[in-house]
């Protein structure tokens, strides 16, 4: 790969800068000549009143602002390898779309004194363009990851697998103006920006096809739609919608994809199924209400039980159980273990140690049962493993 150093005022760069709004991203720079944002570079993530806000007062006190690097990608033409968050910030600012502070007073760029908006204009900045086949520039792009926030790994597959199918998926999943992206944020974590939304439905689809993330976009990756991925994606919001009455915050980041392959096929009772997610979430013994979901789809599966991670006995209480049992044991001359006591084996008589015995509910928690000392029965660790629906 070939590289040449050059110098741009950032006059000259930002010469027939040209935003997209909707998609927010900026798309030209150099009057026409050079592509801001191609396929293969994230989101712009610095449209947050701090780092956008902080390229420009670097500006006006004169810091670098590192070097930037261009791809040529023919006679006259280039897209940005490396800089995109910085000359898109620079090109907001000149055409007015957010102000910055000065003494106090927020000033858009049209408002500058003329030797500041000098200043900006004619502050260089140092390019390095790159030539060279497609392997080496994406090779050089995941290298030259310079950048102040650094790629996350979708954000790596969108410039190794960069093409239609690409293109295409982020105008959908990486559109923060898409209005389905507030239903989609009840179940999904992250950053529509960083590619989150876009990540989520691709390991979705991809699971289904059992590969990879990387296999699938590299099998569609000339693809001109996303018809499949979409429609899949779609299908499951809309299961979950259909499924369940109430948002919650325990909602999001659940593997729905899974949930859905697992469960969509089984017949419900709507009411009953709802309101038995708002008991189990309004439950003080069940700690983990993530798992409430798949627990109340399973039909109370008593082996996911464990999903709840249900409030385990105090060991005060665990103590006062085994004191009880124990005394009683002995003055009848049988285990402290009801069920060795109930049987007929060896252990019909024997006094275990409380660290050889576990606490488990009388009347199980999934039938009502509290986790208190009024439910608490010490069982040895045999049989308290061999009790179903604990």
């Amino acid at each position: 790969m070939k590289t040449e150093l050059k110098t741009y005022t950032v006059k000259e760069l930002c010469e027939g800068f040209v935003y997209n709004e909707l998609e927010g991203k900026g798309l030209y720079g150099l009057n026409g000549k050079l592509t801001i944002q191609p396929e293969y570079q994230r989101n712009y993530i610095y449209a947050d009143g701090k780092k956008d806000v902080a390229v420009i007062d670097s500006i006006l006190k004169g810091y670098p602002l590192g070097l930037i690097y261009f791809n040529k990608v023919a006679d006259d033409k280039y897209e940005v390898l490396d800089g995109q968050q910085r000359i898109t910030s620079i090109g907001r600012y000149l055409t007015n779309k957010f102000a910055i502070q000065l003494n106090g007073i927020e000033q858009i760029f049209t408002g500058l004194a003329e030797d500041l908006q000098n200043k900006i204009l004619n502050t260089e900045l140092l390019v390095y363009i790159c030539e060279g086949e497609e392997s080496e520039i994406k090779q050089w792009f995941e290298t030259i990851n310079i950048a102040g926030v650094p790629l996350n790994n979708q954000e790596l597959l969108n410039a190794i697998f960069s093409g239609p199918f690409v293109t295409a998926a982020k105008t959908v999943f990486s559109n923060s103006q898409n209005t389905n992206i507030n239903k989609w944020s009840a179940y999904i974590n992250g950053d529509v920006l960083r590619q989150k939304y876009l990540e989520v439905a691709l390991s979705w689809i991809s699971s289904k096809h059992n590969k990879t993330i990387a296999e699938y976009m590299s099998d569609h990756r000339n693809d001109t739609d996303i018809q499949e991925m979409q429609l899949y994606f779609n299908t499951v919001i809309e299961w979950i919608n259909n499924t369940f009455d109430d948002v919650t915050s325990q909602m999001k980041g659940l593997e729905w994809n899974r949930l859905y392959e697992e469960y969509h096929s089984n017949p419900y009772n709507k009411a009953d199924l709802n309101a038995l997610v708002k008991s189990l979430l309004s439950d003080e013994f069940v700690t983990d209400k993530k798992g409430v979901y798949e627990y109340a789809l399973s039909g109370e599966n008593p082996n996911l039980v464990k999903l709840l991670n249900v409030r385990i006995f105090e060991k005060k209480d665990k103590q006062k159980a085994y004191d009880r049992q124990t005394a009683e044991a002995n003055s009848k001359g049988c285990s402290n273990c009801p069920m060795c006591a109930a049987g007929n084996n060896a252990n019909k008589t024997k006094i275990w140690k409380i660290s050889e015995m576990d606490a488990d509910h009388v009347t199980a928690w999934s039938k009502g049962g509290a986790t208190n000392l009024a439910n608490c029965e010490m069982l040895c660790v045999t049989h308290n493993r061999a009790k179903g629906n604990r």
